[in-house]
Parts: C-alpha cells; structure tokens; sequence
C-alpha cells in the first residue's frame, strides 16, 4: 500500500530546490512552512486514503465506451468530485477566478502523490490545468470570465487536441479546419487522436482545446489557430446549454493506464462545431506550447511518481520475500532478499533513481516560480531561461526514471513481478506511455541540444556549470568516509556533462547540426545523470542537522548514485562527441 513520502518530499523542496528562497520574494509573504506541512499532510492523506485504492481497479476495470459516450472506471467519479470539492484542482489558478494562487513548487509536491497515488487518474487534472494556463495567458476576457471559474475549481475538466492521424509531432500537416461566422465564432470540422481525458462521467462539461486552421491560414505550423470548444455550449448566465457538434469516435485499447479514457475525437459531423479563438489567428501554436510546456513538467512528475510507487511495494516484497543466504548472515534459515547483494543494489537503484526525479522535477517548478515572482528583468531573464534549460531535463529523464525504476521492480518480484497477481507489471505498463507524450523524449533531447543550451549565447549554460562546480566542492569540503568515492565521480561527471554541452555548441555554430542531433539523446541522459548526482550530494550536505537516520540514507543514496550511475558520463560523453558522423552515414533502408 502506498505511503506517501511527506518528508522526503518537505525536505527537497526546503534544503535542495529552492523553496526557502521562494518564500522570501514577494507575493509569497503566506507561503509560511505551517502552510505546507498542512497541505502536504491533507494531499498525502487524500492520496493513501481515496486514489491509491482505486488504481488497480482502473487498471482492470478501465474506462469504456458505452452508448456513444464514455463511463469511467466505477468509483472514478465519486473520487473526483472529493478531490475537486477539496480544492486540490484551484491550488495554483488566479485568485480572480477563485484559485489559491500557490506555487508551483507545492503543486507539483502534490502532484507526485496523486501520481503514484493513480497515475490514470490525476492525468484528468493534469489536462485541466494546463487549459487553465493557456486560457488565462491568452484568452479573452468572455473566454476568462466563462470559463476559468468553472475549470479553476475542477467543477469542468479540459482537453488539449492537437494530434491527428496524419499529423503526430510534426504539427504542419494538421487538416482540422475553422471557418469564421462573422459573429466572434468559428465552426471547427476535423478529427483528433490520442487525446486524454476527450470524454468522461465526472464532469458536467469538458472544454476542448483545439488546434485548427483557418481559410486562409499560411501553410505549416505559421497557419495553426487554437480554439476553445466546450462539449455543451455555455448560456450567458453560465448555465449549460445544448450539446455542441461534438462526438467520441472510439476510446483506445493501450498498454497502461486504463482508468484514463484516450479517445479519438470528432468535430463538426452536423454542421460544425462552435470554438471561440484564443489567442490571435494563426498563432495558436504558442498559445498551445503555453499548455504543453505546463504539461510537460506535469509528465516529468509522473514518472516520479510511477518510480516512487514502484519502489515501495519493491522493497516491501524484498524485506518480506526469503530466498539463499545473504554474506555474513547468522540467522536460521533463508535471508530476507532485500539482504542479498544484488537485490540492495537494486532496491539502491530504485530509491535514489526516484530521489533524483524528485529533486529535478520541484527545481523546475522552483524556476517557474522564481521567473514568475522576480521583479528585476534580469533576474526574470535569468529564471526563465533556467525553466527552459530543465523542463526537458524533467520530462525526458525522469520519465526514464520512471519507466527503468518500474522494470527493477518486476525484477526485484522475480516471477511474481511478470504476473498481474502482484500489480508491480502495471507500473511498468503505466509508465510506458510517460516517455513518448507530451513530446517524445527524443524531442526533449532536441529541444535542449538545440535551443536551451544556447540560450543567452551559452552564458546560461555557463552559470548552470558553475552552480554544479559549487556542489561538487562542497561534497569535497566535507571529504568524510561515508561519502566514499562521491566528489570524484561528482567532479568527472560534471566534466563530462560541460565538455559535451560545449562540443554540441561549438557543432552547431559550426553547421553541424545532423552530429548535434544525433547526440542529443545521450546528453539529456548525460545531463540527467549529472544534475541528478549534484542534487543528492546537495541533499546529503544540507542533512547534516537532521534526524540521524534521514541523514544516513541521503549519505547513502548519494554515495550509490555517484558510485554506481555517474560512471556512465564518460561513455554519454563519447557517445555525444564522437558518434554522430556513424549515425548519419546509415542508409537505413539497406537494412529492410
């Protein structure tokens, strides 16, 4: 059973991501630390008490189409109206329209819970939330005053569209359409795939956030315009009014998270569907990376989540499970396999794998946060340009995480992990999907390579190198046992991450953007890896006072990390540097 790790979680965002610092700026005066234990003790509850019990039975019992409609898994909805009732979804929305206004930082502490909690479940809110950011960064104010009350509280869910058959990553080739009606108004024809959350029974009313494009529209992604579409048409009251041209063509059959409905999605089958343009013509696509970006460290934190789970009932089953003689043991009869070496360095993998998503995910929060609250425009620049450089570290390498964590466990299961008996392959099944949404990860790794390591002309790169530098001479500082071989492998590691962000710098000034790409999915692991063993090495610093016990472990899943993970820089470095001219010479066809 999932117990939801309060104070891990309270110390990372404290002494290792920045929260300390974030309640110092302005607008922050109530972000008191009474304020987040309470929040954070009230989402873990909801978490262990009211998700969590529900995550197997979404698993077997997944959503369904039933009569043109889609009906959830049973209990799915009387959960949602709890969690929304709570006030969990208007946890960071503007006060204007009834949000609380907190943090980022605290929303995706929260959200970590409600992910391992239910990954099927929270990605319903997970939606909803970045329609809320795009509508009020972009919408007008009817969009606003119609519909950010209503989705700030929960009490609507939202939807982003904007896969088609023909169109996945490559967003040029969407057909969808958008015809003006000389009123303020747009019918919108079209069909949209894979999209979460398109239909459901917890909500009176979904607002669809669609991409289309215009008559007259540019072609590719310059002629892409965003619309708000709700599936039952809004009254001026705010009541709800008739059913829009709206339909759910099919609900998928996919590897994991069943609970969560992926539906295909039709649009304008008796005379068009009415949308409400947000944004400017033609210039959806930033309004739409306003909600993807959003989405994207949201995906981040559920690989943590996934990797959180997945390592508690490992090592529940490992503490519990007997099997051989662990070395040294004086005990009758067979070892705990948790004893056993390999199993340790398992379990080891496993807890400190989860501890760097953990880390990496709330300083992305920390960075929007910070940009968001800092009144000097340099000091914005500079926050911005940090959220930039991590949000893909966040989302590709912690789903990773969250996908190689969820395949230890079966592993650590042995046999029992491979049947369903004992839900370990569901977390690996969930997990899958964490890295290809929302972007592929191999679109991560571009994005970073390409456009947030030359932000500033490579000046910010350079200020991220120095913060690394600062960790690893503190490590060295301490120059204690128990750290082992930690600053070592810290320092090679961090030169390995700077010669490679450099190589891929000076390729792309260079014009060699083919070998750039083609290293760019080993340098988000490189940069993963790193960043990853700085922020427990900063953990096990910042621990010193604590409980003696909390500080062992943070020594120790420091000292792991670095001794068994960083080794593997050296081979990303080469990788990045010297593979790319290997990759681009294949003719692949000559392999069919």
């Amino acid at each position: 059973m999932y117990r939801a790790p309060v104070n891990e979680i309270a110390f990372t965002l404290r002494e290792v991501t920045g929260l300390k610092q974030l309640q110092g700026m302005p607008g922050n005066e109530e972000l008191t630390d009474d304020l987040v234990d309470a929040i954070l003790s009230e989402a873990a509850k909801f978490a262990e008490e009211e998700i969590a019990p529900l995550n197997r039975k979404g698993d077997l019992d997944g959503a369904k189409l039933v009569d043109g409609w889609v009906k959830t898994t049973p209990g799915w909805k009387e959960c949602y109206t709890n969690w929304y009732q709570g006030g969990w979804n208007s946890l960071t929305g503007s006060p204007e329209f009834g949000g609380q206004g907190l943090p980022n930082m605290l929303h995706v502490a929260v959200m970590e819970m409600w992910n391992s909690g239910s990954m099927a479940f929270t990605l319903g809110p997970t939606l909803t939330i970045g329609a809320v950011e795009a509508i009020e960064t972009h919408g007008s104010d009817y969009l606003k005053s119609t519909y950010l009350p209503k989705l700030i509280s929960g009490e609507w869910t939202g939807t982003m569209n904007l896969t088609e058959p023909q169109a996945g990553s490559d967003l040029s080739a969407l057909r969808s359409r958008a015809e003006p009606q000389g009123d303020g108004t747009y019918k919108i024809f079209g069909q949209k795939i894979y999209i979460t959350y398109g239909d459901h029974d917890m909500t009176d009313n979904i607002v669809h956030l669609v991409l289309a494009r215009l008559p007259d529209a540019p072609a590719g992604t310059r002629g892409i315009s965003l619309f708000v579409v709700p599936k039952y048409m809004v009254n001026e009251d705010g009541s709800l009014g008739e059913l829009n041209d709206v339909r759910v063509a099919g609900v998928e059959h996919k590897l994991g998270i069943h609970g969560s409905p992926t539906c295909t999605m039709v649009y304008g089958d008796e005379g068009g569907a009415i949308g409400y343009l947000v944004g400017e013509e033609n210039r959806g696509l930033a309004c739409m990376f306003t909600m993807m970006n959003n989405a994207r460290l949201a995906v981040g934190v559920q690989g943590l989540g996934i990797a959180e789970l997945a390592f508690q009932e490992a090592l529940a089953y490992a503490l519990e499970r007997r099997q051989g003689k662990a070395p040294g043991s004086t005990e009758e009869g067979m070892s705990p396999i948790a004893e056993l070496p390999d199993v340790k360095r398992m379990l080891l993998s496993m807890k400190s794998k989860a501890q760097v998503a953990r880390a990496i995910c709330f300083a992305c929060a920390h960075a929007l946060d910070m940009a968001k609250a800092a009144t000097d425009p340099e000091q914005k620049k500079f926050w911005s340009e940090r959220a930039g450089l991590l949000t893909p570290i966040a989302k590709g390498y912690s789903t990773d995480i969250g996908v190689d964590v969820a395949s230890i466990g079966i592993q650590v299961h042995g046999g029992m992990g491979f049947v369903e008996e004992t839900g370990a392959a569901q977390h690996l099944r969930d997990a899958r999907i964490a890295p290809i949404y929302e972007g592929t990860n191999g679109i991560q790794a571009m994005d970073l390579v390409m456009r947030k390591l030359p932000l500033s002309g490579g000046e910010h790169l350079k200020a991220f190198v120095a913060e690394l530098r600062e960790v690893e001479a503190a490590v060295s500082a301490e120059n204690t046992s128990d750290l082992g071989h930690t600053a070592r492998k810290l320092k090679s590691a961090i030169d390995d991450f700077e010669a490679a962000a450099f190589w891929l710098l000076e390729a792309q000034g260079a014009g060699k953007t083919g070998e750039a790409l083609a290293g760019a999915t080993p340098f988000l692991k490189l940069a993963g890896l790193t960043l990853g063993g700085a922020m427990l090495a900063k953990g096990a610093i910042a621990s010193k006072g604590e409980d003696e016990l909390a500080h062992k472990r943070r020594v120790q899943l420091a000292r792991a990390f670095a001794e068994t993970e960083l080794g593997e820089t050296a081979g990303l470095k080469e990788a990045v540097i010297e593979s790319g001219e290997g990759v681009l010479s294949v003719n692949m066809a000559e392999f069919a």
